[in-house]
């Protein structure tokens, strides 16, 4: 007899559940609080059993870690804990979810390369040998990881200490803080980064919104803004990578492309699918693999279309996400900036160190889908 529950997939005989785990993660005083309530909320509603992990270093806190001490052994000790902890809840939970037949979410108020943000290299590089894994396997533990910016970096009008005992930063060291903590997540390959926004509420619901994305609900198709625009001055805190982006043939109404993006010397590859519905929603697809599957794939190269070759910049800009990309291959010299979740109504914030030449939203001929196009 058939299932008919469309969250159940078959594995050895027996039935299992989508389970999906997701870190929540930011700045200080971004608004996790307010938007774990939020997702706890709108994805029971739909069905979904959510597991929310407490903040382990807060709980440490609380229960007498000092994170600020100068004592290097007893920093180490609380840190490694403060890891092995974190481990230990996750795997705990995810062992609790798989009991479950209805879909379920694990959702990690901040993760485990947070802890990286908060000490030298050296030192996390000790940790987790000690607990003996890597950065690369704990960021491969979660599906998605989607950073709030701190209301220190612009929206400092909502920026307190007031709601949080063990917060003491101050406005530039929060600001730092938070590109830290996105720099330790940054080759994470679904890493979002959620913008600060004039209302709340557009920020909480572009985190339903990333979510919904990771579950594979379907969304109304959402356009961001692009500019083409020329670089003149040097972009503060950007985080580069190198990008080859190749489509592959595919159905109609939809679009399969495979992306190895390289940073800090790692390379990762990620296979998308887009697909269009008739009502215009459309479901996104994403799947990391490995090298194997990746030069498999790459045989089902679309033959009318020529891979991508850019150079890509990442960074924030008074609360705002921006992505610049380089095209080294073709349009070589194309520089293209793309805004990353600000609204219809919201004005863009243009750092000064670009200029705007043209703005392409909406122009089909400058996705990378028609640039790829053989001419």
């Amino acid at each position: 007899m058939l299932d008919k529950n469309p969250f159940h997939f078959r594995v050895e005989g027996i039935f299992q559940s989508v389970m999906k785990r997701i870190v929540l993660t930011g700045g200080p005083c971004a608004g996790k609080t307010t938007a774990l309530v939020k997702v706890i909320e709108h994805f029971s509603s739909l069905g979904y059993k959510v597991f929310i992990i407490p903040e382990v270093p807060t709980l440490f806190s609380q229960a007498g870690m000092d994170y600020l001490t100068d004592n290097r052994a007893f920093f180490y000790e609380g840190e490694k804990a403060t890891l092995e902890t974190q481990l230990d809840l996750e795997d705990r939970f995810t062992r609790m979810a798989e009991t479950i037949k209805t879909p379920t979410i694990i959702v990690c108020d901040r993760g485990t390369m947070d802890i990286s943000a908060y000490m030298k290299p050296e030192m996390w590089e000790e940790i987790t040998a000690a607990a003996g894994t890597s950065s690369e396997q704990l960021r491969a533990r979660y599906d998605a990881v989607l950073h709030l910016v701190s209301a220190a970096d612009g929206a400092e009008q909502f920026y307190t200490t007031a709601n949080n005992a063990e917060r003491t930063e101050g406005l530039e060291l929060a600001r730092e803080l938070d590109k830290k903590v996105i720099q330790a997540w940054s080759e994470h390959p679904h890493l979002r980064v959620i913008n600060n926004h004039e209302n709340f509420d557009t920020k909480i619901n572009r985190v339903l919104q990333e979510i919904s994305n990771v579950l594979e609900i379907p969304q109304q198709v959402i356009e961001e803004r692009k500019y083409i625009v020329r670089l003149t001055g040097e972009i503060p805190d950007a985080i580069e990578s190198d990008i080859m982006q190749t489509y592959l043939t595919s159905e109609p109404r939809s679009e399969v492309r495979l992306r190895r993006r390289t940073l800090n010397g790692v390379s990762i590859n990620v296979r998308t699918t887009k697909k269009t519905l008739p009502n215009n929603e459309q479901v996104v697809t994403e799947r990391q693999i490995d090298n194997n599957l990746y030069e498999s794939l790459m045989r089902q190269a679309d033959p009318y279309r020529l891979s991508i070759h850019k150079v890509r910049k990442t960074f924030i800009w008074r609360g705002q996400f921006f992505e610049l990309d380089t095209y080294l291959s073709p349009a070589s010299g194309l520089q293209i900036l793309e805004t990353k979740g600000i609204v219809d109504h919201e004005d863009v914030n243009f750092p000064p160190f670009l200029e705007v030449l043209e703005d392409i939203t909406g122009k089909t001929e400058y996705y990378n889908y028609n640039l790829a196009l053989r001419k």
